[in-house]
């Protein structure tokens, strides 16, 4: 909530994969339905991790997922949802999966490990990690 509507891509990224997976464990939905939940969810990532790697020149999605260690296939089912025939929601919950797996050791582990503070840190320090780590925006775990 301190980041207002510049919330940091991963955070808001997981928020909407995990929310994927919370309603298809509740059993509410078709599997319609969650195909195109999955779908908007993994369509988003792929495009918005990507995006802030793009230069003036067009570089392709393949390349650009590469270079952040997004795997192709992740990027294949995004093109196969954007446009192409949907998926198996078989397809979408992997893709999910891995996505919030390169989410976790991209982003999340990193932010745990910057909060943990040994005792023989002084005061100060710690106050500059806290600092740094309020700091964090987009480009911050990229």
């Amino acid at each position: 909530s301190r980041y207002g509507p510049k919330m940091p891509l991963a955070v808001d990224c997981t928020a909407e994969l995990i929310r994927c997976k919370v309603l298809d464990s509740s059993g509410r939905l078709k599997s319609h339905e969650l195909i195109l939940s999955y779908g908007l969810a993994l369509v988003r990532f792929v495009n918005l991790i990507t995006e802030r790697k793009q230069k003036m020149v067009s570089i392709p999605l393949r390349q650009l997922a590469r270079e952040v260690d997004i795997p192709i296939w992740v990027v294949d089912l995004r093109h196969e949802l954007t446009h192409g025939k949907l998926p198996r929601l078989a397809l979408c919950r992997k893709g999910c999966d891995v996505v919030l797996d390169w989410l976790r050791k991209t982003y999340w582990s990193r932010q745990l490990g910057n909060n943990l503070c040994e005792e023989s840190e002084d005061e100060d320090e710690e106050q500059e990690e806290v600092e740094a780590n309020a700091e964090l925006d987009n480009d911050a775990w990229e």
